[in-house]
């Protein structure tokens, strides 16, 4: 168990470096509008994820800071779902803010933003400094795939298209994270080229109610008026407001403070073990 540690410690070591050296830069960046092409670039990955999940990306973005260690402890409590989970999040009194603890359920997406801690501050940047910019670059990005079909309505989302707000959405209780490579789903299709095949799924994920307090009362993005939603509210953080932002959430979370301690049941039999 020890050396197990030891490993994740040494694989998040260079991530977590490189994030600092990011986040010492970030100021140099602040107030920099990025072109549009560019942000298209930025987008790309992320652009085809349901609409509720990307709210809380571009949110959790902003804090680039706190992406690696919750990456972290999202990996070594893969085994936990639903509301089982949500508990262990109040029991270990993790301090993140609120956006960030909305992805510990998609230990692939936070582990995806950590490896990349270049690509989530530019993100996160851009979110702060232009926010309906970046909307508008996943709704290009989205035509696109739509236009050659590579997202359709199916088992794993359902896709509503109207001019100007293509709406990609969870079918039913579960949220499914899709995997695709850019350079497939955002070009033409090679002639004989299976297009249903370009994007993958994974296990269903659900959100159980233990989660809203972390904003996942029906998170949405209003691509009419470019504004992410988060509870009912628009989600206004600036790099103007970025120290003293409180987003008001429709369940209210005590901020913690301090070291964090870990002493749910989970984490007590993996001590017992060592």
């Amino acid at each position: 168990m020890k050396r197990g540690i030891e490993t994740l410690r040494q694989r998040l070591w260079l991530p977590a470096v490189l994030l600092t050296a990011a986040a010492v830069a970030m100021p140099a960046m602040a107030q920099t509008p990025v072109p549009p092409q560019q942000l298209d670039q930025l987008v790309k990955r992320i652009a085809l994820y349901p609409d509720p999940l990307l709210a809380q990306v571009l949110t959790a973005s902003t804090f680039w800071d706190m992406i690696p260690e919750a990456a972290a402890w999202a990996n070594q409590h893969s085994m936990l779902h639903g509301d089982q989970l949500a508990a262990a999040i109040d029991e270990d009194r993790l301090p993140w803010d609120p956006s960030v603890l909305a992805l510990l359920p998609f230990p692939q997406v936070l582990n995806m933003m950590a490896g990349d801690p270049g690509w989530t501050g530019a993100l996160g940047n851009a979110v702060l400094v232009q926010r309906p910019d970046v909307m508008d670059a996943v709704q290009r990005m989205r035509e696109v795939a739509y236009r050659y079909r590579y997202i359709v309505t199916g088992p794993y989302e359902r896709v509503v298209y109207e001019p100007g707000g293509i709406e990609i959405l969870p079918v039913g209780s579960l949220y499914y994270v899709p995997t695709y490579d850019p350079y497939v789903v955002f070009a033409p299709p090679r002639p004989g080229f299976f297009v249903g095949g370009a994007i993958h799924f994974g296990g269903g994920i659900a959100i159980g109610a233990g989660f809203a307090p972390f904003g996942w009362r029906a998170p949405l993005l209003d691509w009419h008026a470019r504004n992410i939603i988060i509870d009912n509210h628009p989600w206004v953080r600036s790099w103007a407001t970025r120290g003293n932002y409180v987003h008001p959430y429709a369940v209210p979370r005590g901020h913690f403070e301090g070291p964090r301690v870990e002493h749910h049941e989970v984490r007590r039999e993996e001590r017992h073990e060592r």
